[in-house]
């Protein structure tokens, strides 16, 4: 009589698979939060860019900062709304200054670099490497 060897996978080969599997995804799981990160804050600073032009376009119209629209009111894109909250700085905006500011929420609460802001004279934080725009 012939034996047969039954086909398939033992246990501790799907056990390695598993473990390989769990290694890769624990290397790359905390990579792809990053990107997601830095693809919401490039996000953030195009918005806060337009926001800058719209600033200066009631600068034009008007003579003075402080005549603009509050920023709800001409927001950039409204699923970036769930992760930044688009304000001026206290006491801001003034008739000859403002200050803009992309301050982290929800998910984006964790990122590294914190509020994002622009001012009238195009000077914009955080500078710190990795945060630059």
């Amino acid at each position: 009589m012939m034996k047969y060897r039954a086909a398939g996978f033992t246990l501790i080969e799907v056990l390695i698979a598993v473990l390989i599997i769990g290694i890769l995804a624990s290397i790359a799981y905390p990579a792809y939060l990053q990107y997601v990160e830095s693809g919401r804050r490039k996000s953030a600073t195009s918005c806060l860019s337009e926001l800058a032009q719209y600033m200066e376009q009631a600068y034009a119209r008007t003579f003075s900062y402080s005549v603009a629209l509050p920023l709800n009111e001409t927001s950039c894109d409204n699923d970036l709304q769930l992760f930044y909250s688009f304000q001026f700085a206290q006491g801001q905006p003034t008739q000859t200054t403002y200050n803009i500011q992309a301050v982290p929420v929800g998910a984006q609460s964790g990122d590294a670099c914190g509020t994002l802001s622009l001012n009238q004279a195009g000077q914009t934080t955080p500078t710190t490497s990795g945060c630059q725009w």
